[in-house]
């Protein structure tokens, strides 16, 4: 059984930068792939970006390559995206995710966390 709560989510005006943090409760995390997609008012959830239990293998959708970065720490049973240059348009709700059956970029993951809400103003 695992957990995950997601923080790190605010305001902030175009340009700047945010860290989200996905805390788990579970001592198998390491054992999990895990990501982060959003989902704005009237549009499908979307995947943003993936990263393998061990954190070798990495994937991010387009619009957000060479802006966001997502890494693990195992040890402290966390998974972090780095957001920077952030436009309006990533104004969304982020979730975290976890599979067992290796990072992809569909939302047929096993856990969920409940969202933290990113606005940015122009």
């Amino acid at each position: 059984q695992v957990q995950l709560v997601e923080s790190g989510g605010g305001l902030v005006q175009a340009g700047g930068s945010l860290r989200l943090s996905c805390a788990a409760s579970g001592r198998t995390f390491s054992s999990y792939a895990m990501g982060w997609f959003r989902q704005a008012p009237g549009k499908e959830r979307e995947f943003v970006a993936g990263i393998s239990l061990n954190g070798i293998v990495t994937l991010y959708a387009d619009s957000v390559k060479g802006r966001f970065i997502i890494s693990r720490d195992n040890a402290k049973n966390t998974v972090y995206l780095q957001m920077n240059s952030l436009k309006p348009e990533d104004t969304a709700v982020y979730y975290c995710a976890g599979r067992r059956l290796g990072v992809i970029r569909t939302t047929s993951y096993d856990y969920w966390g409940q969202g933290t809400q990113v606005t940015v103003s122009s």
